[in-house]
């Protein structure tokens, strides 16, 4: 897909179009926590999303492989309610996660500001190790253009859903799984984190 056309879905659909579907192996969990917090990855099997609307039932799904769990993106589309419009908020995300899961494990927090504030930052901290350390990847609902340890912008002015799924330097910098194409996975500060998903919200 082209770089015009790709950037006129996104205005219209609030999404980007993925390349295609794989299903990839993570690398086992990388390190436990030690005194300071220390680093972990869990275990996923990544997935794309399959076209423009899909990323919150691939992010979704994501998260559920860490549990063991590997419905189909369109099992998870229909439990999301999930349209051409595409999925509704991290409300939703957190029921079909703790739905599949059978417990309620995952509650939403809606950050709703434009700028993530110190103690936004702490919460989204804590949350995504407690998260990482049971097992359990946290689903974000961003919105906006953020750029990674790499220097590499990653942009969804209508807003997009993705998936963190380890951590290290103690939580200061997060791992990304982004459904939008396939295999893109990538590290992003913390604190960037928070300020591209402050408009929207998380499910941990």
């Amino acid at each position: 897909m082209n770089t015009i056309f790709r950037k006129s879905v996104l205005s219209v659909a609030g999404l980007l179009t993925a390349g295609g579907v794989v299903a990839v192996p993570m690398a086992a969990q990388a390190a436990s926590p030690g005194a300071d917090g220390g680093a972990r990855e869990l275990n996923i099997r990544y997935e794309a999303q399959p076209n423009f609307f899909y990323c919150g039932p691939a992010a979704t799904r994501i998260a559920l492989t860490a549990q063991g769990k590997a419905p189909s993106q369109d099992e998870v589309a229909e439990k999301l309610g999930t349209t051409e419009a595409g999925t509704d908020s991290a409300e939703e995300t957190t029921r079909v996660l703790n739905e599949v899961i059978g417990e309620a494990g995952y509650e939403t927090t809606s950050i709703g500001a434009e700028v993530a504030k110190p103690e936004h930052v702490a919460k989204l901290k804590a949350d995504v190790r407690e998260a990482v350390d049971d097992d359990r990847a946290v689903v974000a609902n961003i919105m906006g253009t953020a750029t990674d340890v790499d220097g590499v912008a990653h942009s969804y002015e209508g807003g997009h859903y993705l998936t963190v799924t380890g951590y290290r330097d103690g939580g200061d910098t997060v791992k990304i799984a982004d459904p939008y194409f396939e295999g893109q996975e990538y590290w992003m500060d913390l604190e960037v984190l928070a300020d591209w998903a402050a408009k929207r919200g998380y499910s941990s």
